[in-house]
């Protein structure tokens, strides 16, 4: 006969409560696990068109590249167009490395995540900040 709330004793109270506490975290693990997977799926299918389309666009430039050093080639010397146009594009190229470089030189870090893990280490061991104090010893009188 199953005993009412009121009957059970306080050690199986806690035991139940601490196991629905694991199958609830269990369950909440596999809920990531699962939304994690699916999630990846999709952004590995995405990184894969975006890779497509990436190779295509380059395949494109290199195709305009080619048509506008022809077009410069009408007025100039076929070298000279060329010259122009991989000017042009190293100077582009070194204005995006040198804006990329700028942009990474500003990084600040996690600063914000180490400072919160180092108050959690706080918080756990509160012990080791305080100063160490012995007790005093008590005498027969209670003092």
């Amino acid at each position: 006969m199953p005993q009412t709330p009121e009957e059970e004793s306080l050690g199986s109270l806690v035991a139940q409560a601490s196991s629905h506490i694991s199958d609830l975290v269990r369950s909440e693990i596999e809920l990531a696990k699962a939304e994690f997977r699916f999630d990846a799926k999709r952004v590995g299918m995405a990184g894969a068109l975006f890779a497509a389309a990436a190779f295509s666009a380059h395949l494109c430039l290199i195709l305009a590249s080619f048509t506008i050093a022809y077009v410069l080639a009408q007025w100039l010397p076929n070298w000279l167009a060329f010259l122009i146009v991989t000017v042009v594009y190293l100077v582009g190229a070194g204005a995006a490395a040198f804006f990329g470089y700028r942009r990474l030189k500003g990084l600040a870090g996690m600063k914000r995540t180490a400072r919160s893990i180092k108050d959690l280490k706080e918080i756990a061991s509160p012990d080791e900040h305080l100063p160490a104090v012995r007790p005093e010893p008590v005498t027969r009188d209670g003092t």
